[in-house]
């Protein structure tokens, strides 16, 4: 059903779900294990669904805790009888009346996840999938690659559950893929404490694995503490045709990233923690990387991500979205990416491919994936459908 924008609507209420998988492990680093998922609530009956990636318990604070002065206001509070579908003022309107709160971090993540169903509002009051509305196509199909998460608590276990993951990947369409090599470091997986060099061993088996005629990615999540160390391991991965490497450094050290963008035989991509596109403009201005990954529930919605898009355009700089989340998420990286030309992949964690349940029941994200390319979304808004009883079976808060 279209609404014509002279018509009013008002936001009524804004509901906020804390999600959690029954078999949480706390060793595996995965936040696809928990999730925030809110509903905005309109008069005219109209409900959007955002959800973000932060502690869903402190999201919830965030969205629902009352202001007490004029620049700490409540994030919910300030939606009250506000018109869902006038997003750029609503996103100024939260982040300047939380300023004292939040201006970066967590609070800039839970303004992400209502941004999100707002525009999810927008499009299905417009009748239109929320593409259309963020500024057109600007490519017929878009392009996922994989995201793969290892297991496994010795070395071997971790590479061949890396290299097994590969190969069905790309036995099943997808023309890229991202592996987590993290043996070391804040991140590393299962308590592995390995050398440096044995993340070349698993980085070569992998490449063995895919072939040469297939985009892999590195993350190795802020293993090393700078620019020469990480050089050290690098440069023996040219010959392995790596598209970039994520998250090399501590994502504040931006002097290193730098450096390490002069040294490395590869691009270096940073984002998925920042919150706003004023760190963005840090990132990429003195860290210098190369692929941009804003993460659209984390950076402040669609709102904000475009804001960063548009300006990795201006400095020649690709967009490559990090997601790690349900298929809400999904669908919102799949709008942002069908509007923005720079962005040739975003990260897709596939519900076939992953063991978390939350991720393979949640949602039904209604992406037709076929010869590792996607057609761009039809329904209205996200167009994104919460499964009821899996909201009410994962539901702790």
């Amino acid at each position: 059903m279209e609404i014509l924008y002279n018509v009013t609507m008002k936001i009524t209420d804004v509901e906020c779900h804390i999600l959690l998988v029954h078999d949480l492990n706390k060793e595996a680093t995965s936040s696809a294990q928990d999730d925030i998922v809110v509903f905005v609530h309109t008069d005219e009956g109209i409900v959007g669904v955002g959800e973000t990636d932060v502690s869903p318990w402190v999201a919830k604070a965030c969205i629902e805790a009352p202001g007490t002065h004029t620049m700490g206001l409540g994030l919910k509070e300030m939606l009250f009888g506000e018109d869902p579908r006038d997003t750029e003022r609503l996103w100024e309107k939260l982040y300047t009346g939380s300023a004292m709160n939040g201006r970066r971090g967590a609070l800039i993540c839970a303004l992400g996840a209502l941004d999100m169903a707002l525009w999810d509002i927008k499009g299905k009051a417009a009748g239109k999938p929320c593409w259309q509305l963020l500024g057109g196509k600007v490519k017929d199909r878009i392009v996922p690659y994989a995201s793969l998460q290892p297991s496994g608590k010795s070395l071997a276990e971790y590479r061949d559950s890396l290299v097994a993951w590969a190969a069905r990947a790309k036995e099943a369409g997808f023309r890229a893929a991202k592996v987590e090599v993290t043996l070391s470091g804040p991140y590393r997986h299962c308590g592995l404490n390995e050398p440096d060099e044995k993340m070349t061993e698993v980085v070569a088996a992998v490449r063995k694995s895919v072939g040469r005629d297939f985009v892999l990615i590195v993350d190795v999540q802020y293993t090393w503490s700078d620019a020469e160390t990480a050089y050290r391991t690098l440069r023996d991965w040219k010959e392995f045709d790596i598209y970039f490497v994520e998250t090399p450094l501590d994502i504040d050290n931006l002097r290193e990233y730098a450096r390490l963008h002069r040294m490395a035989p590869m691009a270096i991509a940073a984002g998925e923690w920042q919150t706003t596109r004023f760190e963005f403009i840090d990132l990429m201005d003195a860290g210098q990387i190369d692929v941009a990954q804003p993460d659209v529930g984390r950076v402040g919605g669609l709102t904000e991500a475009l804001r960063v898009c548009a300006l990795a355009a201006e400095r020649g700089r690709r967009i490559v979205p990090h997601c790690w989340k349900t298929g809400i998420s999904v669908a919102a990286t799949a709008h942002l990416s069908a509007v923005t030309p720079h962005c040739p992949y975003f990260e897709y964690l596939p519900p076939r491919l992953c063991d978390s349940s939350l991720r393979r029941e949640l949602v039904d994200e209604g992406l037709e994936f076929k010869d590792g390319t996607m057609a761009l979304p039809r329904k209205p808004g996200l167009g994104v459908e919460v499964n009821p009883e899996a909201l009410r079976r994962f539901k702790v808060g």
